[in-house]
């Protein structure tokens, strides 16, 4: 439709295109929508990924299996208890942030690289 037809025509037979136009739209996206439910639906069968994983979701969590990540090694150590390890990665343990706001350098508890497989031999684990 061209808009100088849309410009001739009066007040009502506007209104009346607007709600016919406007009953369409809704009928398209409620299929649209509808379409993309059965979709998702099918994406989120749990037989579809095969034995392991597909057990993994249905344990009620809804969510696929997290992924694996490797082992990252700790960069720094608590010097009062050497156990106390951190990979430099997420959240700063509290003995780090104690420590930084008593003035210590993030370096000071740095594992160095000749050190690193002695504090790993100790058990050390991230906090």
């Amino acid at each position: 439709m061209r808009r100088q037809d849309l410009e001739a025509m009066d007040f009502e037979e506007l209104w009346l295109l607007h709600e016919e136009l406007t009953k369409i739209l809704a009928e398209k996206i409620t299929a649209e929508k509808r379409e993309l439910e059965k979709r998702l639906a099918q994406l989120n069968q749990p037989d579809q990924f095969g034995g392991a994983e597909g057990g993994a979701t249905a344990t009620g969590s809804g969510q696929p299996p997290r992924r694996k990540y490797p082992k990252v090694v700790p960069k720094y150590f608590n010097p009062l208890k050497p156990t106390e390890t951190w990979s430099g990665r997420g959240k700063q343990p509290r003995w780090l942030v104690a420590a930084l706001h008593s003035g210590h350098t993030l370096d000071e508890f740095r594992i160095h690289e000749n050190s690193e497989a002695s504090h790993r031999d100790a058990g050390g684990h991230e906090h």
